[in-house]
């Protein structure tokens, strides 16, 4: 993962654009804000999304797009490494075998009632 950040880092030093389109932070907000998807965040964690950090990214984009403003970039940079790392925390669901089962290439009981 530090090898990750590192990389990151320095991909991050010599962007010359945004790492996304300004567009692309409206359109999250957007479908954040959505009925659709405020629906769903409260079903699955008892809560509405906030929001509030992608509409705040639209705004350094535009700003970091118009005046090529370091302080932009540099809160906008930390703003994507702070969602990279969410999104790296989760666990996955399911355990990746390293080997099919042992009897994988035997056919299937397909004409036999199965146990339940």
């Amino acid at each position: 993962m530090d090898l990750f950040l590192t990389n990151t880092q320095i991909y991050f030093s010599f962007c010359p654009q945004p790492p996304r389109s300004c567009d692309v932070y409206w359109c999250e907000f957007k479908h954040c804000k959505s009925l659709f998807n405020r629906f769903h965040e409260y079903y699955s964690y008892g809560r509405a999304p906030d929001c509030q950090q992608w509409k705040e990214d639209f705004y350094t984009c535009k700003e970091w797009e118009k005046n090529n403003s370091t302080q932009a970039k540099k809160s906008l940079q930390e703003s994507e490494r702070k969602r990279v790392a969410e999104q790296r925390k989760f666990t996955p669901v399911w355990e990746l075998r390293q080997t099919p089962p042992a009897d994988w290439h035997l056919p299937l009981n397909q004409g036999k009632p199965q146990d339940s």
